[in-house]
């Protein structure tokens, strides 16, 4: 394919958009596959925690590294490889970043030590920041007529959503079955196929005039995203501790530098003009608090399956599977809803209000409701897919297709703020409600987390440990729906602000130049 220009879109005969065909449809399914894999990488280590610790005999604080550095490495690098990615082709950043993830997959699966997991680990999320952004940017090259981009779109926001919660269920039964490496091999099949299709099925795209590589950008954009993350990430466990504030405020100070740097940097990592595309920044902003909504309810939901009710950690997996049924329908039916003619704003702000409504249900709750928590987190879950499909499909059509990959990684760099986010202010309104609900009579050590009064209430004779294990339960159940609470008035306002921002937007009206190689 000859570089083409084009207004918008690269169009038929008939000045329509190009209508994408059966190779193109093909090749989103084999990129569903490595994006599977990719979101499944951040909850596959939950079953095979204990049998990494019983092998590779890990500190504690090696085990707290073998966990979250990938999803660090993966936030730090987003931005730089969306960048990247315009500049050198992202179907040959894809290309790389598989053989990569593919290569340290085998490295994990192998590791003899902590500090070899620990880095093949680290490689996984370099791997990973090249497939999310590269992955997203080359469907708004394969699909250019808005229906059916919407459409993939909404199939790919399905398969990375549903992919967290599939990880740790598979990483349970593949532990239980073979030994803890086998979680990292099941990638192998994946990336090998991209890489034997890829360069078949996958069209080349790039910017022609990215200008020079802003290198400075590089190590600001990640001293601004990784004590951000980091800070947020361990506020829900150890409160607000001061390192983890200075944490926080030491990349917000970073993260003004980046901006400053953006603005005066000759050719910057990412554009200003991008951020002034009509509907871009509302959809970055809405995307984060879309993400801030579901993270934060997440952690909770998990842990009332195993502690309040009791199930094991694989049947607690099993269930949380039932609401991923209405997440695969939700894009689907969303993108057909906005083809067919109903206002993006209004379908963005339904969305918001079905995330609200999910989090509403969760206040009925009590102690043994596991129907409607699971009813409740479908009901959210789908509202956030609703939100995140149509938010993805506003920002890549409205960004230049040379700017793909940049828009790309500043929609997923907003997605991970917004879970850590989520995960932070959400999980500290439920540790303080629980504390409170908790009596001053508690045993020491019961008042901080349930896992701690339960594990306190085994150690009791007798009905006392009953009584704790009662007690806590409920504490926690309230603070819960005190989560739910502050979830729900957090996307309420988000609706309205959707059906303002975005009214009457329509990609049709959005006008760029397309620049697309083979």
């Amino acid at each position: 394919m000859t570089n083409s220009t084009s207004t918008n879109v690269p169009v038929g005969a008939e000045g329509a958009p190009a209508r994408a065909g059966r190779r193109e449809w093909t090749a989103l399914g084999v990129l569903m596959l490595p994006l599977l894999l990719v979101s499944m990488d951040v909850s596959v280590l939950y079953f095979a925690a204990p049998a990494i610790s019983a092998d590779l005999r890990p500190s504690g604080t090696q085990q707290l590294w073998i966990f979250d550095i990938y999803g660090f490495v993966l936030a730090g690098l987003l931005m730089t490889m969306g960048s990247l990615g315009d500049r050198i082709g992202r179907r040959k950043l894809l290309l790389t970043g598989a053989a990569a993830f593919g290569a340290a997959s085998v490295l994990a699966a192998y590791a003899d030590s902590p500090g070899t997991l620990i880095a093949a680990r680290a490689v996984l999320g370099i791997g990973g920041a090249t497939l999310m952004p590269s992955t997203m940017a080359l469907l708004r090259t394969m699909f250019t007529d808005p229906a059916q981009r919407a459409k993939a779109i909404g199939l790919w926001s399905g398969v990375m959503t549903g992919g967290i919660a599939l990880g740790s269920v598979m990483s349970g039964v593949l532990v239980e079955h073979f030994w803890w490496g086998s979680v990292f091999l099941v990638n192998l099949p994946a990336m090998l196929m991209l890489l034997v299709l890829g360069p078949v099925l996958l069209p080349e795209s790039r910017n022609p005039e990215p200008g020079r590589f802003d290198w400075l950008s590089v190590p600001l954009s990640m001293a601004a995203v990784l004590p951000v993350i980091y800070g947020l990430k361990e506020i829900p466990s150890e409160g607000w501790h001061p390192l983890y504030v200075v944490s926080v405020t030491v990349g917000l100070l970073f993260a003004a530098l980046f901006v400053h740097r953006q603005r005066t940097a000759a050719a910057p990592l990412v554009p200003p003009a991008l951020l002034r595309g009509r509907g871009f920044t509302p959809a970055l902003v809405l995307t984060l608090v879309s993400a801030f909504g579901m993270m934060g309810s997440a952690v909770f939901t998990t842990q009332y399956l195993q502690s309040v009710l009791g199930r094991s950690p694989l049947e607690a997996a099993l269930w949380s599977l039932l609401p991923s049924v209405l997440i695969g329908v939700a894009g689907p039916v969303t993108g057909q809803l906005v083809a067919r003619g109903a206002d993006r704003g209004h379908v963005v702000a339904a969305g918001f209000a079905l995330g609200a409504a999910g989090y509403a249900l969760l206040t009925f709750t009590g102690t043994d409701s596991l129907w409607l928590v699971l009813a409740a987190a479908g009901v959210l879950a789908s509202g956030v897919v609703m939100v995140m499909s149509q938010l993805t499909d506003l920002a890549l059509g409205t960004a230049p297709v040379e700017r793909a990959g940049t828009a790309s990684s500043l929609l997923e760099a907003g997605t991970e703020f917004g879970g850590a986010l989520g995960m932070a202010v959400l999980g500290s309104i439920g540790t303080a409600v629980y504390r409170h609900e908790m009596p001053a009579s508690a045993p020491p050590g019961s008042r901080e987390t349930l896992g701690g009064a339960l594990a306190i209430a085994a150690r009791l004779p007798g009905r006392s440990g009953g009584a704790l294990v009662t007690t806590a339960r409920e504490a926690f159940t309230g603070g819960m729906h005190g989560v739910a609470i502050a979830g729900a008035v957090a996307l309420a306002p988000a609706a309205v602000g959707a059906a303002l921002t975005l009214r009457r937007i329509h990609l049709a009206d959005v006008k760029d130049v397309d620049h697309v190689n083979a």
